[in-house]
């Protein structure tokens, strides 16, 4: 019998919450070790391939134009660049790479740029994913003709927290997008952050939207708030490590075939943390020195702490270790 549902109660959620911690622990390893090798992480690397000047107002973003961050504007990357960034992924380990861009929806014009870049890491033998804010369902299938793997399109939070982070584009919007995505055959990409001043009630909420969405998301990011100087999340109360660690296993227990990614934040975590990470169903990360715009742990750090877990990443498809061998 599957143990994938898509009918979580906030009660059940809120039980499995509650759960002593190595109980919880127990129940999400065992969950994950029927789906997945415990000892396997998927790897993805994150590159800003247009940033800064967003219209949106999102609380916890320094890409927005309604922030005083004082981040540097810069226009849609050339696809040299993005191609030159895509190969030193590769060559760090990185088996998908992701693109983002600033926009609170792309044109069409934005997207046969977008597009080129999809095809030209495709050659890679990379798999791809793209977050470029909000799609209409012909340009979903614009993607998914291209080739696309993933597309990212964050919840954030709750329904009931939404308003205190966000106010230019609604949570039905974001769930708009994700059924174009779902609809044009391409895999989803979507989780929320956490330490935005929510309550357990919220982040139990956020995890139960995320579950019983028509189909689980192939993706699950947990972020964790990265702080910047001039959002108005700044300053937010820190989120207790072991609560974060709670809402992985709680993830992994609802979505049991997902992959389950840590993302944003983990510059702040300490290795232990992450190692509980790994055992609460953990089973991706985001690779490299930035995600879009904040810090994220070197490459090297991370390998040492795979080897010091003994853990294993994913690998490139074949074609991409032929590409490597060819110079490509």
């Amino acid at each position: 019998m599957s143990d994938t549902r898509h009918d979580w109660s906030l009660a059940e959620i809120r039980s499995l919450y509650a759960l002593p911690f190595n109980d919880l622990m127990f129940q999400a390893q065992t969950v994950h070790r029927a789906h997945f090798d415990p000892n396997q992480v998927q790897v993805s690397t994150l590159l800003s391939i247009k940033t800064g000047a967003c219209p949106e107002d999102c609380g916890y973003c320094s890409q927005s134009a309604r922030h005083d961050t004082e981040l540097e504007r810069e226009k849609l990357l050339p696809l040299g660049e993005v191609i030159s960034a895509a190969k030193a992924a590769r060559e760090k380990g990185a088996s998908r790479f992701c693109m983002g861009a600033a926009w609170r929806n792309p044109t069409d014009r934005n997207l046969d740029r977008v597009v080129e870049m999809i095809e030209a890491v495709q050659a890679l033998g990379m798999q791809t994913c793209v977050t470029l804010g909000m799609l209409s369902e012909p340009q979903a299938q614009r993607l998914r003709e291209a080739g696309l793997d993933y597309y990212n399109h964050n919840l954030d939070t709750s329904p009931e927290f939404y308003g205190n982070v966000i106010t230019t584009r609604t949570f039905q919007d974001r769930l708009d997008t994700l059924a174009h995505v779902r609809g044009a055959g391409i895999n989803v990409c979507c989780g929320g952050i956490l330490g935005m001043g929510e309550t357990g009630e919220d982040r139990a909420r956020l995890l139960q939207e995320l579950a019983n969405l028509p189909e689980h998301p192939q993706s699950v990011p947990i972020n964790l708030l990265v702080q910047v100087e001039g959002t108005p999340l700044h300053g937010a109360e820190q989120l207790d490590p072991l609560e974060f660690v709670r809402s992985i296993a709680v993830a992994r227990i609802l979505m049991p075939t997902s992959h389950v990614r840590l993302s944003a934040g983990r510059t702040d975590m300490s290795d232990e943390m992450q190692a509980l990470c790994f055992l609460a169903g953990a089973n991706s990360i985001f690779y490299g020195e930035r995600l879009l715009t904040t810090e994220n742990p070197a490459a090297d750090h991370d390998r040492q702490l795979f080897q010091r877990l003994g853990i294993r990443t994913e690998q490139a498809s074949p074609e991409a270790e032929q590409a490597a061998c060819s110079g490509a």
